[in-house]
């Protein structure tokens, strides 16, 4: 009997006792090693977490976690050849093991640029614009955000044991919380190599990821109000844990991505000849044998018009027949194993419940020919396409999680956007089609039962990443049977891991605890321009007040004769006396800015390097010939660069006409150099 496979747990390696469970090779059945979480303080490891782990990374700014993260991806980037040697045991082949390892890597790689580019520098992040919530301006609200005081429990699926893990615990790492990394039993020994990695780089706090190898044991009695659980596998163990007695007490926070029957549409315009009918054929056959067809967002209806039903499924065919099986490790085999026997007998129950409404087209679920392995000892299975009426019961219920996909016909738009809906919530769904009408009426009426759909068409397919490919930027989840939950989703992972507070006070007190200036709160006006100062000396607040300056018929018309932009309003006084907003003629809104831009900048070579944008320009009173402009710019934001020479500024632009309307508001965003740089 092999060894125990260790726990990484309150900053040690250490085993649990008993025999364990066996993990087993999926290619040869040989058991690879055994996982037993009994004797562990399951209870400390979640304290620990707590006290050590979450403290050291609330320490850190948004910048240093992502930082981090992109460290950690460079670190598994340089190992990935030692995860590709351990997935082939999983049954994987080269591609399917980069599909996994280079997928997860590139999940840390793409919330570690988000974090850089999309969030603060400090660890408050504020969303949404101040509400005024009284007339005079002196009363305030705004929500923020906080990493939440608890941990993150990530329960794994078998299927990803590298890309799972890692789309989790990024987020989770950049919000502040740290996680408690629970895989899957049959392919835990990756996931393990994958840990090893993680925690031999040293590049993460002390606490902040640890790895439970074996089950969740009394881990969820031990849960309190600020944690959090992660959760991909089957409906009916989410169902399970979801129920949990301390989760629904204490109102843990769970989300669930779960199995459901993902479907592909081909448009009636998509028949044999079209580049779309290749892309459709293509994708389908692709899903049913990419990581033998365990993937929760792989295809398992393909809904096809009825006067191209024999055509797909001839073309299909066609691909499957070129399709070997077997050990992962040969070049020329192109669909390894099963994760195991169990899940290879598993799919064969399911594909018994579907082929009772249906029939089988190629393959069988007990016979298959295999390459340089033996079929018996290994979890291989043919890959299997059947076809069933639109109104079987088993197609729309019943999932094959391995190697299969049923055809089934329709004949209008709305039978398939009901046939779609009838698989009661799915991850992804895919459209294949060049019409854009179709492609519309059936995104938008299949939409409220999807977490994700591809619309796939021969202008995006050299770039798409296909129908089963989730990407860190969008959500993956999906209502009702998929879980009702959401992962990743770009920053909405991280804040998911977070607590939305709403905070009411006066502007400086606003001020004080967001890091972000707001109006209304004190501004700093000195005899030193703001444009004169370094990164280090700029003060939230810091104002300069440009003007007044007259703006004339000259100015107007000169913008127009050296623009182009002629506009009846700023042109003609008998057009622009009938426009009911304006009455007359009047400035352009862009020589408005224009003209702000001239009060308030500093000429001289300085701190300031570039301005890089204007962020949510609004012009609110209209600009009359005689009218005199001053620019109020203040600080409002700053945000240090780590890595760089320089930081950026956000700065609240104001212009006002003589009564003191605002007639344009607006962010300026500029980069200012460092003191060390300059």
């Amino acid at each position: 009997m092999t060894a125990l496979a260790p726990s990484f747990l309150q900053g040690r390696w250490q085993a649990g006792t008993g025999d364990g469970r066996p993990m087993l090779d999926a290619v040869t059945g040989e058991e690879v090693g055994r996982l037993s979480t009994t004797g562990l303080d399951l209870a400390g490891a979640a304290a620990y977490a707590r006290s050590v782990g979450g403290p050291a990374l609330r320490d850190l700014t948004f910048h240093q976690r992502a930082s981090l993260l992109k460290a950690l991806a460079g670190h598994l980037r340089e190992h990935r050849e030692e995860l590709y040697e351990v997935s082939a045991r999983t049954g994987a082949t080269l591609g399917d093991s980069k599909f996994d390892v280079d997928g997860g890597i590139g999940v840390l790689a793409a919330y570690a640029s988000k974090g850089k580019r999309e969030l603060p520098a400090g660890s408050v992040l504020v969303e949404g614009e101040v509400e005024p919530l009284s007339k005079d301006g002196s009363f305030l609200g705004q929500h923020v955000l906080t990493s939440r005081h608890g941990v993150a429990v990530q329960v794994n699926a078998y299927n990803f044991p590298v890309w799972g893990p890692l789309e989790k615990l990024a987020p989770a790492l950049l919000a502040g919380v740290p996680s408690i990394v629970k895989p899957a039993t049959p392919t835990a020994f990756l996931t393990a190599k994958l840990m090893e990695l993680v925690v031999g780089s040293g590049l993460l706090p002390e606490g902040s990821v640890q790895f439970l190898a074996g089950s969740v044991g009394d881990l969820f009695d031990h849960l309190a109000e600020q944690d959090l659980v992660s959760f991909t596998g089957s409906a009916s163990t989410a169902q399970q844990l979801r129920t949990h007695p301390t989760l629904t007490a204490r109102a843990v926070r769970f989300t669930a991505e779960a199995d459901s029957l993902n479907c592909s549409i081909l448009g009636p315009d998509s028949g044999p000849g079209t580049p779309e009918f290749d892309l459709y054929v293509k994708a389908l056959t692709t899903e049913m044998i990419v990581k033998a067809g365990q993937k929760c967002t792989a295809i398992r209806r393909a809904f096809v018009p009825e006067q191209h039903l024999d055509a797909v499924a001839e073309a299909v065919i066609g691909r499957l027949e070129r399709v070997t099986v077997g050990n992962p490790t040969n070049p020329d085999v192109r669909m390894g194993a099963l994760a195991g026997l169990e899940q290879r007998e598993e799919v064969r129950r399911s594909l018994k419940s579907l082929t009772d409404g249906g029939r089988v087209l190629f393959g069988s679920s007990e016979h298959v020919v295999v390459t340089d392995a033996d079929a018996e000892r290994g979890a291989f299975m043919s890959p299997v396409l059947l076809s069933a009426d639109p109104d079987s019961a088993a197609v729309h219920e019943v999932e094959a999680f391995g190697p299969v996909s049923t055809l089934v016909p329709y004949s209008s738009t709305a039978q398939v956007v009901d046939l779609a809906a009838r698989g009661q919530g799915s991850l992804a769904g895919s459209v294949v089609t060049g019409d854009p009408e179709f492609a519309r009426d059936v995104v938008l009426g299949a939409a409220p039962w999807h977490g994700r759909m591809l619309v796939l068409d021969r202008a995006d397919a050299t770039s798409s990443t296909g129908h089963g490919s989730p990407m860190p930027q969008l959500v993956h989840g999906g209502p009702g049977r998929a879980g009702g939950g959401e992962e990743m989703g770009g920053i909405r992972g991280v804040t998911h891991h977070m607590q939305r507070t709403a905070v009411q006070a006066s502007p400086d007190m606003l001020t004080a605890i967001t890091g972000r200036w707001v109006p209304g709160s004190v501004r700093t006006t000195t005899n030193v321009h703001p444009f004169r100062k370094h990164l280090e000396e700029l003060r939230l607040g810091d104002t300069v007040v440009g003007g007044p300056r007259t703006v004339t018929q000259a100015d107007v018309e000169h913008f127009a004769e050296f623009t182009g932009d002629t506009f009846y309003a700023h042109m003609d006084s008998e057009a622009a006396a009938q426009n009911p907003f304006f009455g007359e003629r009047v400035a352009h809104g862009y020589l408005v800015v224009s003209f702000a831009a001239g009060l308030f900048v500093d000429p001289a070579p300085g701190p300031v390097l570039a301005n890089f944008g204007v962020d949510s320009l609004r012009f609110l009173t209209p600009v009359k010939f005689g009218d005199e402009l001053t620019i109020t710019l203040t600080a409002k934001q700053i945000t240090p660069r780590d890595t760089a020479a320089y930081g950026e500024v956000r700065w609240d632009a104001d212009v006002t006409n003589a009564a003191g309307d605002s007639v344009a508001r607006y962010d300026v965003l500029t980069l200012v150099a460092k003191q060390a740089t300059s």
